[in-house]
């Protein structure tokens, strides 16, 4: 009786580990075409993986999976070169009203991803790749970081894998947003926060015309994400900063991580405060997702995360 008793015990011990932050990679079958990104919930990414949190368990301090992603999920729908260029991806960000992801990685990929289905819409080989962002006419802007292929804004089409369209140096390319208020792209590199008009965007040879350059306040450009109607959220090596992308142009310290460094990816909504963030804490990578407004620290012990997104 006790040895029944005991395995009794060891199933259901393995049940519920299965949900746990070290088994969570076992959740493929969180998945199905009525899957729905909720306002709020939170997009992370690292190592080869993407997964969804949602937004009110974290509010509760608990770490609640709701769906994730792996590379090797999507192998038969991907050349096989594209593998190992899924390695480490750096950013996951939704778009399309919270139906797909824009997935980059720094070993060399773009991949827009339906999250429903999990179907791979679009991928190009992308050196370095650190952030991407859906443009009007399903066009996809990449900025590149550092590589002898890279340093890069670069602008694709949904539909022609691979081919670049357009391209534009950009050292050191950590972050680009698209601004639909403005009808503005913005694209961030090492020493500079840079703004962009569509130009000929309905010809088949589309082009970008550069309108204004910013220096950043301090060099490592890192993050970029929108906060409002005309203010976005930058991040550097030193420092984080709220530009506003009116006049002139002005940065001014984000009081809220005034005092920290390496901070990878902010998300801040203006209204309510609210603040989801990651910081170096391991090399380049760290454990932890933080929150403010409600304050919450997620751990997720099995992933090296690097960027987190909120579902707008």
């Amino acid at each position: 009786m006790e040895k029944i008793r005991f395995i009794i015990f060891f199933v259901g011990l393995l049940s519920h580990s299965s949900l746990t932050a070290g088994n969570f990679l076992n959740m493929g079958s969180y998945r199905g075409d009525d899957f729905v990104l909720h306002a709020g919930d939170i997009v992370a990414c690292g190592d080869d993986q993407v997964i969804i949190l949602s937004g009110d368990a974290a509010g509760k301090n608990a770490v609640e999976y709701r769906w994730s992603w792996r590379a090797s999920e999507s192998k038969d729908q991907l050349p096989a070169a594209y593998q190992p260029l899924l390695a480490t991806l750096d950013d996951c960000k939704p778009v399309d009203n919270n139906t797909k992801l824009l997935i980059t990685s720094s070993s060399g990929a773009t991949v827009l991803l339906d999250i429903a289905s999990k179907k791979v819409l679009f991928y190009a080989k992308t050196p370095m790749a650190h952030s991407a962002d859906l443009l009007p006419n399903n066009r996809i802007a990449v900025a590149n970081s550092t590589h002898a292929l890279g340093n890069s804004l670069e602008i694709y089409e949904v539909g022609k894998n691979e081919q670049v369209i357009y391209k534009d140096s950009l050292y050191s390319g950590h972050g680009v947003v698209w601004d639909a208020s403005s009808k503005q792209l913005l694209a961030l590199g090492f020493n500079d926060l840079r703004v962009y008009e569509l130009v000929d965007w309905s010809s088949e040879k589309p082009t970008l015309r550069l309108v204004k350059s910013h220096k950043l306040p301090n060099e490592g450009g890192h993050d970029l994400s929108k906060v409002d109607e005309s203010r976005f959220l930058v991040t550097t090596h030193h420092g984080v900063w709220l530009f506003n992308n009116t006049g002139e142009g002005l940065f001014e310290p984000f009081a809220p991580l005034a005092d920290r460094v390496n901070v990878k990816s902010a998300y801040y909504q203006s209204d309510t405060g609210k603040l989801v963030f990651t910081i170096a804490e391991q090399s380049w990578w760290t454990f932890n997702i933080y929150g403010e407004n409600p304050m919450f620290t997620l751990h997720i012990p099995s992933v090296k995360l690097y960027k987190v997104r909120v579902a707008p």
